[in-house]
């Protein structure tokens, strides 16, 4: 028995050398890390007959050394192999679309990646994109708004019921591509692609910034919270060329409450209104909130005021609290005196107060609050009910 296993050990052994062969190249194949191709080239687009491409397999995995390249250029014509190791230069001399192709191997696992690369006439020109800048004339004070480089615009969301207490309104933002040109009078733009979020790559093709959220010349992008954007534009000619563009986006928002009742201070304590908005604090994305300002405006003494105590005492005494998501407590009115409570545009016979949350308070840290649902409270700690003129919550992106 001891003489047969040998033999047949031997065979296994050669047979496995055999199968490893069939790839290109025997490596040490001792990493754990998956065997995948991927590869990276430059320019990716608006390329040339006789123009030279750089092509970089680096970031294939494993990275220890073990890994053996080959490169074709033009997969669909061609089985062979054009370039061999990690990074490789080609010039391309035919105007088409080409299937580009990396293989990598360990010598035990093969993998490959192909992309596709249109090369187009030397002659072709790129077209030039541009997305048209706008704002509204006004914000919800009726302010003139200066405004040259960003989309802005406001929701200006007036009489809001008290059975709905949160900021849920969205805008309309008409996006526009009409003043790009085609490159030249021989050429045209036959695509037009709106990316809508340029951290995400929707088409998976490894570029964030050229998806096509939503195609052609002008466009409306619909149910826009408030918050700040950054938007894309990719337009194609009729010749292959591509040109690219951004432009930012804030929406702003003022919500209006008015003419509603908040009852006295009761034995199970104050009586409270909860209003919430969402509020966006995300320097990764880089949608990220300036200011919030809450407004509260009530009669210094109603109708049905009950007398009785100090000047002071007697008149109404309204204040608004800020929470974060948490529940926690981030700041309040209640050290403002009645005497100061004339903020805006408040006449003899009422208080007004004005709340600010400034940008930092939103940040995600020890000592601020972090972002997302927000609670703005109006509180009565006095016995009297009291008769709200109006509430106004304003969120500021830009």
């Amino acid at each position: 028995m001891g003489w047969s296993v040998q033999p047949c050990l031997m065979v296994a052994m050669l047979l496995c050398a055999s199968l490893s062969g069939c790839l290109f190249e025997d490596g040490e194949g001792s990493s754990s890390d998956e065997v995948l191709a991927v590869f990276t080239m430059t320019p990716t687009s608006n390329v040339r007959t006789g123009d030279t491409v750089s092509f970089d397999g680096g970031d294939s995995t494993p990275q220890d050394g073990s890994l053996t390249y080959r490169w074709n250029f033009d997969t669909v014509d061609s089985t062979d192999i054009d370039a061999t190791g990690r990074s490789a230069t080609w010039t391309f001399n035919e105007a088409k679309a080409y299937e580009i192709t990396l293989e990598v191997s360990d010598g035990t696992t093969l993998s490959e990646q192909t992309r596709t690369l249109t090369v187009v006439d030397a002659s072709a020109q790129p077209p030039v994109a541009e997305i048209d800048q706008y704002a509204d004339a006004e914000d919800c004070e009726d302010e003139t708004i200066d405004e040259s480089t960003n989309i802005v615009v406001w929701i200006c969301a007036r009489g809001k019921s008290q059975t709905d207490r949160v900021v849920t309104e969205t805008a309309v933002i008409t996006l526009d591509a009409s003043s790009s040109s085609a490159g030249d009078n021989s050429q045209y733009i036959s695509e037009y692609a709106w990316d809508l979020n340029l951290d995400e790559d929707s088409d998976n093709d490894g570029d964030t910034e050229n998806d096509g959220d939503l195609t052609g010349e002008s466009v409306d992008w619909t149910n826009v919270a408030p918050g700040e954007y950054e938007v894309g534009l990719t337009i194609t000619n009729n010749v292959g060329m591509v040109d690219a563009d951004t432009i930012r986006v804030f929406v702003n928002y003022a919500g209006y409450w008015g003419d509603f009742d908040i009852a006295g201070n009761g034995t199970s304590g104050a009586a409270e209104i909860d209003f919430e908005a969402l509020v966006h604090y995300d320097r990764d994305v880089g949608n990220t909130v300036r200011k919030v300002v809450v407004e509260l405006e009530y009669p210094q003494q109603d109708d049905d005021w009950i007398a009785g105590g100090s000047s002071e005492q007697n008149r109404n005494k309204l204040d608004i609290f800020a929470y974060n998501e948490e529940d926690d407590e981030a700041s309040n009115t209640t050290d403002t005196g009645v005497d100061s409570r004339d903020q805006g545009d408040c006449d003899d016979e009422r208080d007004c107060v004005h709340l600010t949350v400034s940008s930092y308070m939103f940040t995600d840290t020890d000592s601020t609050y972090g972002d997302g649902e927000w609670t703005f409270s109006i509180k009565n700690e006095r016995f009297n009910d009291v008769v709200v003129d109006q509430f106004v919550i304003r969120l500021f992106y830009k």
